[in-house]
């Protein structure tokens, strides 16, 4: 049920990913900091959907966790995106805000994960 959440919310983050490459590239001529950017962006809901299909729970955390940390590194990317003044901070808080929520539900679901595994 959790995954489910999240495969959705990292979906729509790597289209909100996509949408503000495209205007830092074309509106801000800015290539570098948003090519990490989409990059980073993009990966999360691909390791997601990659773990809808883990061979194991061993791997499903892996995944899942790869994705938290490209969750982290997108966060990272964003701040320097920011603090460059190639966002501005209402197009950056909006954004993160959806970053942070990813980067939340990810620690939950590995959290979750790690301590019913331990369970069997």
């Amino acid at each position: 049920m959790g995954d489910n959440v999240i495969k959705g919310k990292s979906y729509l983050f790597a289209l909100r990913v996509i949408k503000a490459y495209k205007y830092l590239n074309q509106e801000q001529r800015e290539f570098v900091l948003s090519k990490q950017m989409l990059r980073s962006g993009t990966s999360v809901g691909a390791l997601v959907k990659e773990a809808e299909h883990a061979q194991s729970t061993a791997d499903f955390i892996n995944k899942m966790n790869i994705a938290l940390k490209e969750a982290n590194e997108t966060e990272y990317w964003l701040m320097l995106l920011k603090d460059s003044d190639y966002i501005d901070e209402k197009s950056f808080s909006s954004i993160h805000k959806d970053c942070d929520e990813l980067i939340r539900l990810l620690v939950s679901i590995v959290k979750t994960t790690k301590i019913n595994h331990a369970k069997k």
